[in-house]
């Protein structure tokens, strides 16, 4: 769902040519912006999308952090018990 930015290159013509430009720069200045409009501005649907890819990647991200950091708590209880265990053979 793409919504296209409109730019009227016939427009921007007849004004530039009302200033001063001749027919040939007036065009030529048309062309590049049109172009640039349509190859590097983002629209709302772009923008739209990339926000629901962010909050994705960063569900991810989260679920991925807790995994890891509710496998390093379990290991780090294992250690520890392994520990207390060990030191009490000691004590006795």
């Amino acid at each position: 769902m793409s919504h296209a930015i409109m730019f009227d290159t016939h427009k921007y013509i007849k004004k530039a040519k009302e200033v001063g430009f001749t027919e040939p720069q007036a065009e030529f200045q048309a062309e590049e912006i049109a172009q640039l409009i349509e190859e590097k501005l983002a629209t709302k649907s772009d923008v739209a999308s990339l926000k629901k890819e962010i909050t994705l990647v960063r569900e991810q991200l989260i679920n991925q952090m807790t995994i890891r950091f509710g496998g390093m708590l379990i290991a780090a209880v294992t250690i520890l018990g392994i520990f207390i265990s060990f030191v009490g053979l000691f004590h006795k």
